[in-house]
């Protein structure tokens, strides 16, 4: 019986009965300390959940499916300490009952499994493919009826089962499965996001009701009290405290609960046979339970199963018998340490010696020569290389990384451990563990006197510096590396060099931008870069194009270069493509990025729900991928939509004391927001200083000079406009794309305050691009015209910029032109377009599902390229189709012509 759980049961109850009765997923992570109880709790919630365990009753004939009529199917996992290099062996135990399943999986999913598992090619799949393929096996199971995972001991998973278990837990939302994690809650488990339960202590009277439970009735009463008030309601110590109280009654110590119940069963340990004992400590190395490789060191030692015998008589081993498997395990992880811990260095080196020369598994192997090892050793060090390289070709990157770094703990030449300590430090970078990838890499660089070898792991350092928030640092550390590289491989020097403009450039660094030109003389991006931080736009934007137009360069530079242009719909071409690649392949690691440029361009091209629900589903991913900076990015875009909306309230939480999100983006988002609002001081101030600053040269700060410029004129003080207007007119000129020559028109004719310039800008605004900024032509020219007494002209582009306004959810430019139409002498009432109506009724989720859902796609495709299961999408659907007037997917095939973006 549990005691003290009632509100912890409940919750679990509720979880499982929204399963059960309505098909509603849910997750929950229960933390406390060592013995506190989770992994009873996860017992009675097993217990009471199902009436067959991993598919079918114990003792069932292999072969034989059970039939339950109100239980759940339970699949377990336990994470194992020994097994936390080992690339995916918690989610081999956990979904190894449904294993027949994998091959029910689209094929790219089941390939990623069978990867996954060493069951097939290594090709390398993205480690969030592999959560897909979870994702749609756990879904597809639960169409036969609810399922519970439950894992217990999570914080010991493998990194790559801690990684892709929560990330399933996340997305999970009307399948019907109900995952459970049980860890401790000082370890690291990252989890985040998924509600959470801390396992109190017991209070005194259930502490008493569990110890007398227990046997505790037959002690005095003076040492039941003192059992109690030493445990500190701590289960575990409970148990174990009157169970040595009975056996051997003595004083119980001072120290924390934990040690003293680690000493405990050292004292019970002790008691045992000197060959009992030799059985725990193989049992205690092998770590895993694996019954035959115990048996197999045994032999070794001159042991065998039957001195186990004496340690499951006194409980502190059980071994369970399964149709399939043998196991012995410890009773709780602290006996597990407590045989390992007890016994003298010599014997436990000649233990993982015996566990080594018995293993048939080479990870295995090479895991216990490590063990045994004392001084370094080349054989010892190539094993466990080849277990690393094992493990990356699995996409077990974190394992592959520790792997390594265990490999150079035991390289005896510096030179060699310089390099396997570099590469953990690239695998801890592509694994997201920044801090751990930038002290691996400080590690290498002291032992290396390879300049190549030093500029590998300089490459490391200033990903890791920029991707925290130091552009600068990041550039200077590539070129201080470059050029000798280039001694050695010119190509990887011009590779530096490019990405060290790159930096220098988001860090507004002139002198660094142009050392990377003197390194890269023939590379058009670094060329264009070094020509733009000098003001040259006439010689710079040119290159870029032409960079633009290559289709043999990188994505990622290309988009760059469209950026920079204000080649909006190419950016928006090439972003799509690449996030159409990454869900086609299963790369959500690589999708947060992807997707930031992807609502950038789309704000930019007039598509606002589009752009949000871009940006929402890369937030999703980032947090999911553990890219914490990059949400702080992929905000900039929101910022910005609320700029355009005029909510103050939202940018501000957006912007404000987030240095992952502020700078010249934030300044430019909240001098747009004051240009709306009519508060032109503060709105040119911020610019005019942002012009000062490090991100002069910036896309952004560029693009936002006709603020500045309208904010001057708006002052009366349009001799503050002067340089901005140069400096945009010279860039359009340069780059050519129509919406910014059509802008640049706009801000002469405020200037000036001429109509046939502002008569130009319209129509050169025909030629596509930027509706945001046709719109606020047409504002503008609108206000000329009824100034000019000239009304009824006044009213057409001032009804186009009010369509585009209320398109784009621009709520104070809104009503600047219903103020100006009604100056005019016209009544105009609030009214969206039916377009616009229809995007926000739906949600983020619910409007990605319906475009590709019109677009033709079943829910399996739709579950794939979203990273959803297939009921989940159907549950979008079933949200989406009241709010659209519509019933089914035929209604909704009507309304693309609306849904759709041209």
């Amino acid at each position: 019986m549990l005691y003290g759980r009632t509100t912890e049961l409940a919750a679990i109850t509720k979880l499982i009965a929204e399963a059960r009765e309505h098909r509603r997923s849910g997750a929950l992570v229960i933390l406390g300390e060592a013995g506190i109880g989770k992994s009873a709790l996860l017992e009675h919630v097993a217990d009471m959940s199902a009436d067959m365990r991993d598919g079918t009753p114990e003792n069932t004939p292999a072969g034989v499916r059970a039939e339950t009529r109100d239980g759940m199917r339970v699949l377990r996992a336990t994470g194992v300490q020994a097994e936390s290099t080992l690339a995916f062996a918690g989610l081999h135990q956990l979904l190894w009952p449904v294993r027949d399943r994998l091959d029910r999986l689209p094929p790219s999913q089941a390939g990623a499994l069978h990867e996954a598992f060493g069951s097939g090619a290594a090709r390398g799949h993205d480690l969030f493919l592999i959560g897909l393929a979870v994702l749609t096996l756990l879904a597809d199971l639960a169409e036969d009826g609810p399922v519970l995972c439950l894992i217990d001991d999570a914080h010991w998973l493998d990194r790559a089962t801690a990684e892709t278990l929560p990330f399933v837990a996340r997305r999970l939302a009307a399948e019907g499965v109900v995952v459970i994690f049980a860890a401790r809650d000082d370890e690291a488990f990252p989890a985040s996001g998924l509600p959470e339960i801390t396992l109190s202590r017991l209070g005194p009277e259930d502490a008493r009701m569990l110890i007398d439970e227990r046997g505790g009735r037959s002690l005095p009463p003076a040492v039941r009290d003192r059992i109690i008030a030493e445990s500190a309601g701590n289960p575990l110590a409970l148990i174990e405290f009157g169970a040595a109280q009975r056996e051997e009654p003595r004083t119980l110590g001072r120290l924390p609960v934990t040690d003293r119940v680690l000493a405990s069963f050292q004292g019970r340990i002790g008691r045992l046979s000197e060959r009992a004992r030799l059985m725990l400590l193989i049992l205690a190395a092998e770590a895993r339970g694996h019954l035959p490789s115990v048996l197999g060191a045994a032999a070794v030692m001159g042991v065998g199963l039957e001195d186990l015998g004496e340690a499951e008589r006194a409980g502190l081993v059980r071994i369970s018998g399964r149709v399939t498997d043998t196991a012995a395990v410890f009773r709780h992880p602290l006996i597990l340490a407590a045989a390992y811990q007890g016994a003298p260095l010599a014997r436990r080196v000649a233990v993982h010696e015996a566990l080594a020369a018995a293993a048939t598994d080479p990870d295995c192997r090479a895991r216990h020569r490590a063990a045994a090892a004392t001084a370094p050793d080349e054989s010892v060090a190539a094993e466990l290389e080849g277990a690393a390289l094992r493990a990356r070709a699995k996409c077990g990157l974190a394992e592959a990384a520790r792997l390594y770094e265990l490999s150079a703990e035991l390289t005896p030449a510096p030179a060699a451990r310089s390099r396997r300590l570099g590469d953990a430090a690239e695998l801890a970078l592509r694994a997201g563990d920044m801090r751990r990838a930038a002290e691996l890499a400080g590690r290498a660089t002291a032992l290396s006197r390879d300049p190549a070898e030093r500029a590998r792991l300089a490459l490391v350092n200033a990903t890791v510096e920029f991707e925290q928030g130091d552009p600068l640092a990041a550039a200077r550390l590539l070129l201080d590396h470059a050029d000798q590289a280039g001694r050695e491989s010119p190509d990887g020097a011009q590779a530096m060099a490019r990405t060290a403009a790159t930096y220098a450039w988001f860090a507004g660094d002139a002198p660094s931008v142009q050392a990377a030109s003197v390194l890269s003389p023939a590379d058009p991006l670094v060329q264009g870069l070094a020509r733009l931080v000098d003001d040259d736009y006439a010689a710079g934007l040119p290159l870029l194009a032409e960079l633009m137009a290559r289709d043999d360069t990188d994505w990622m530079h290309r988009v760059h270069a469209a950026v920079i242009l204000g080649a909006d719909d190419v950016a928006q071409e090439l972003a799509a493509a690449e996030a159409a690649r990454c869900r086609r392949l299963g790369l959500a690691g690589r999708l947060p990025r992807v997707l930031h440029q992807l609502a950038q361009a789309q704000l930019l091209n007039g598509l606002r729900r589009d752009a949000e629900a871009t940006a929402a589903e890369g937030i999703a991913i980032a947090a999911d991928t553990g890219q914490h900076r990059r949400i702080g990015r992929i905000n900039t875009t929101l910022s910005r939509i609320s700029a355009m909306e005029g909510d103050e309230a939202r940018l501000r939480e957006l912007t404000e004391n987030r240095p992952d999100a502020g700078g010249v983006p934030a300044d430019c988002g909240l001098s747009l927001l004051d240009l709306g609002l009519g508060r032109y001081r503060p709105s040119l101030e911020r610019l005019e200083r942002a012009w000062l600053g490090p991100g002069r040269h910036t896309t952004v700060l560029m693009t936002s000079a006709p603020d500045q410029v309208e904010a001057a004129v708006r002052l009366g003080e349009p001799e503050r406009a002067a340089r901005p207007l140069a400096r945009f007119r010279e860039w359009a000129r340069a780059g050519g794309r129509p919406w910014a020559r059509a802008v640049a028109l706009r801000c002469q004719a405020l200037v000036e305050d001429d109509g046939d310039l502002y008569a130009r800008a319209v129509q050169l605004h025909e030629q596509g691009g930027r509706p945001f900024e046709r719109a606020r032509t047409e504002l503008l020219y609108g206000e000329w015209l009824r100034r000019a007494r000239r009304r009824s002209e006044a009213r057409i582009p001032l009804h186009s910029a009010l369509r585009a306004f209320e398109r784009l959810g621009a709520t104070s430019w809104t009503e600047r032109v219903r103020a100006e139409l009604k100056a005019t002498g016209e009544s105009v009432t609030p009214a969206g377009t039916a377009a616009a109506d229809l995007l926000d009724r739906l949600t983020p989720q619910e409007l990605q599902v319906v475009r590709l859902a019109v677009e033709g796609h079943s829910s399996r495709e739709i579950a794939a390229q979203l990273f959803l299961s297939p009921r989940t999408v159907e549950y979008h659907l079933y949200k989406a189709y009241p709010k659209l007037g519509v019933s089914s997917r035929r209604e909704l095939a009507l309304l693309r012509p609306r849904l759709v973006p041209a």
